[in-house]
């Protein structure tokens, strides 16, 4: 099993920034894959920025080159620093983790992220 603990979600106005942190705990030398998601109310969660254990990283279109998603191995970290921000990534965030020999995916509990205009 893994346990996921997200934070750093806020209130920030466009253009500001914000670093998320996700703590893991558990079976992490097992994760292949840690990812940040997020949804917006009545929509579908959808992947924001991945990093698997060999260090590959992938971004959605709409964040590139505004959020940069990182890993401390030594703390079992995973952030996800989101700079020029803008009332569309206004969302919650959620943490996430696959492993291709866990039965599930692992999910945080999210942090909230608000932009203002």
């Amino acid at each position: 099993q893994v346990q996921l603990v997200e934070s750093g979600g806020g209130l920030v106005q466009a253009g500001g920034s914000l670093r998320l942190s996700c703590a893991a705990s558990g079976s992490t030398f097992r994760v292949n894959v840690f990812g940040w998601y997020r949804q917006v109310p009545g929509n579908q969660r959808e992947p924001v920025a991945t990093i698997t254990s060999g260090g590959s990283i992938n971004y959605v279109d709409s964040v590139k080159g505004r959020f940069t998603i990182s890993r401390d191995n030594a703390k079992n970290t995973i952030y996800l620093q989101m700079n020029s921000l803008k009332p569309a990534d206004t969302a919650v965030y959620f943490c996430y983790a696959y492993g291709s020999t866990f039965i599930q995916n692992y999910w945080g509990q999210g942090t909230q992220v608000t932009v203002s205009s």
